[in-house]
């Protein structure tokens, strides 16, 4: 019989992480000894780490080609199914040889890479255009709250069953989520059993003929799109935020200790603290969004730039202000709230994707996607070339950077914004009719 005890449950808050970390053994014969699976250097480490990214950013436009052409919802539950799988079979996979350990994370890649812009080619389906905002936001919201809960969930089932429980676990709940994913979602509101004759027009009204295009397989205007620039602006966008939330969220813990000498891991709470606010102010941007357009406050347009320019500064200056301050409180609450605009910010150039044109979402979302995966992969990389000797002076040129592509992100979407549809786009559609939602029925009918 065995038990096993974590030294340091925090830890195990990421799965790969966890396999190297020592654990208490208790034998049959009440002796208890310290054992560790796995001694990977960090380079070890950091390629199993990444190995997923190189598979995720393969296949983000194939995903929005296929996911017009197959169906979003399909291809979505697939592309979690098969990742969810490999989820299962990481811990033998890893006891048996580390390069299928990296060929595992691959292909795990290779099918979460699908998975985005899916959930673009399922809205310009689903969602009315002036119900775009909230839906989005309501629907992006759940990525910190899911960070969060799988974090401290990772940890206490570590501690409690071992690393691998980790992986077994998760694999299996992605599994039943994704058979119950394929009976509940469909791709069209026509495929739906469920959904009311009132609601059914509704959305159809309010796309226009957007479904008859799908129907035809649109023909994808590769140079008109790559010569767009209200499409450029908002992929210098997508590039500028993803930048900022990877250099942030994977190097603070580092910054904190070597400025600081605080240890963030051991905060609890404290770091989940940016992912809760991305979380609430999702919702908040949703609302905000929904209220200045539907009050005709602003134009879409304004709503749009007001929603990414002004949070884009925010966050510039508010980084820069944490590089020079001296207190771990201190430099939290600036990283909480720079952090907390990107809720602002995400939701708005999701959106921004499929007005500009709603048949082809599926694939200037991939395209854009992996644009900014780039940048996740890059930033790490740059900042281990800048911080050398981990003094304070070299963290600051990093928040530097940090915060002037955030400016220059700004300037170039507020030059090169739009929120119209373009009129590569347009060909044979019909504009949109806004009418009113119907009511659901009550429970009691």
């Amino acid at each position: 019989r065995r038990t096993y005890t974590l030294k340091n449950p925090k830890k195990l808050s990421v799965g790969v992480v966890a396999m190297n970390s020592p654990y208490i053994v208790t034998l049959d014969n009440g002796t208890t000894v310290e054992k560790q699976d796995f001694f990977w250097d960090s380079k070890t480490q950091g390629l199993v780490l990444s190995a997923f990214f190189y598979g995720y950013i393969l296949t983000n436009v194939l995903g929005g080609w296929l996911a017009i052409r197959m169906g979003g919802s399909r291809l979505f539950g697939l592309g979690v199914g098969v990742t969810a799988l490999f989820t299962l079979l990481t811990p033998p996979v890893a006891h048996a040889n580390i390069y299928l350990l990296l060929a595992v994370r691959f292909v795990e890649g290779l099918f979460e890479g699908v998975t985005f812009p899916c959930l673009n080619a399922l809205y310009s389906q689903w969602v009315p255009p002036k119900e775009l905002s909230m839906m989005v936001a309501m629907t992006l919201s759940s990525i910190p709250v899911g960070t969060v809960v799988g974090l401290q969930a990772s940890g206490f089932i570590g501690s409690a069953l071992g690393w691998t429980a980790i992986f077994y676990i998760t694999g299996a709940v992605g599994l039943v989520w994704c058979a119950i994913w394929f009976v509940v979602v469909k791709d069209r509101p026509e495929d739906d059993p469920h959904i009311s004759s009132e609601e059914l027009k509704y959305i159809k009204e309010a796309s226009g003929n957007l479904d008859d295009e799908m129907k035809k397989g649109p023909k994808f205007p590769w140079g008109e799109i790559l010569t767009s620039t209200p499409f450029w602006a908002v992929v210098v966008v997508s590039f500028c935020e993803i930048w900022s939330h990877y250099t942030l969220l994977t190097q603070l813990p580092t910054f904190m200790r070597d400025t600081l000498n605080f240890d963030l891991a051991e905060a609890g709470f404290v770091s989940s603290l940016p992912y809760i606010a991305t979380g609430v102010m999702n919702q908040v941007g949703g609302v905000i969004s929904s209220w200045l357009q539907n009050s005709q406050i602003l134009t879409r347009k304004q709503t749009m730039k007001l929603l990414v320019c002004g949070p884009f500064l925010i966050q510039a200056v508010f980084f820069t202000l944490a590089s020079h301050l001296e207190t771990p409180v201190s430099v939290v609450a600036c990283i909480v709230i720079a952090v907390a605009m990107e809720g602002l910010v995400i939701p708005t150039f999701c959106v921004n994707l499929l007005i500009l044109a709603p048949q082809h979402a599926g694939v200037t979302s991939g395209m854009s996607n992996t644009v900014s995966t780039l940048s996740g992969m890059v930033s790490p990389i740059v900042t281990g070339f800048i911080v050398t000797d981990r003094s304070a002076e070299q963290w600051r040129i990093v928040f530097y950077i940090t915060s002037s592509l955030l400016v220059l992100g700004s300037v170039f979407y507020g030059v090169f914004g739009s929120g119209e549809q373009q009129t590569w786009a347009t060909e044979n559609s019909q504009p949109p009719q806004c009418g009113k939602r119907p009511n659901r029925p009550s429970l009691s009918s």
